[in-house]
């Protein structure tokens, strides 16, 4: 018997004439994901989200960045979801789907070639927050970024405690996503801390390190 591979769906509200900044999005997307697994409806044993999300985490947690505008964000938008808004960025997340069921407001919206200006250098994160550190090494779009920020928040939160989850999610999942400083990068790969390894799918060689989570409560 075949196994039903998931994915989960994340939808960036992308304006032609008004794109959100690249960090904006990415911190959004990231934010995304931990708000979708610590929502009752997946966290419950009981939520109507649970039984999906718990038959995607059994397998690869794969994620799939696609952009909307006008019409089809508000229809985007209709879909059972979450919406969560970081300054300039939208981004929807909804529960798991199989890989070849997406719905249909979602399946004709463009999922390649998703790449957003970084409109000035961001600022440096504040002392003890959350950092997704960025592989300065690689070129990837907005859009293959914001699937992988999206893994490293997923990965750390699953290292968490339920004292540090609850802590985290009380301070609105506050975190920063930034580029690595390049003579930094190969000791945050082998610090021991989160460390997300591309399967290759995409734009990049498969195994390739492409974020690592600096979370405080990790220990690290």
């Amino acid at each position: 018997m075949s196994v039903v591979e998931f994915v989960l769906p994340l939808v960036a509200h992308i304006e032609k004439d008004e794109p959100p900044g690249r960090t904006d999005a990415l911190e959004a997307a990231a934010r995304a994901v931990l708000v979708l697994l610590a929502d009752e409806r997946a966290a419950d044993p009981d939520g109507e989200w649970h039984d999906v999300v718990e038959a995607w985490q059994g397998h690869r947690i794969r994620k799939v960045v696609r952009r909307a505008r006008g019409g089809e964000w508000r229809r985007a938008s209709a879909l059972p979801g979450i919406t969560v808004a970081v300054r300039t960025a939208e981004v929807r997340v909804y529960p798991p789907i199989p890989l070849d069921g997406w719905p249909k407001d979602l399946a004709k919206l463009q999922v390649s070639g998703t790449d957003l200006a970084e409109p000035a250098a961001p600022p440096a994160a504040l002392p003890g927050q959350p950092v997704l550190w960025v592989n300065p090494t690689l070129e990837m779009t907005a859009g293959k970024a914001m699937a992988q920020v999206g893994h490293g928040s997923h990965i750390a939160w699953m290292q968490l405690d339920q004292a540090a989850r609850k802590e985290w999610a009380a301070r609105d999942f506050d975190l920063a996503v930034r580029v690595a400083e390049p003579r930094a990068w190969p000791a945050l790969t082998t610090s021991g801390r989160p460390v997300v390894r591309d399967a290759g799918f995409t734009e990049i060689a498969p195994g390739s390190c492409t974020v690592v989570a600096d979370v405080p409560w990790l220990g690290h």
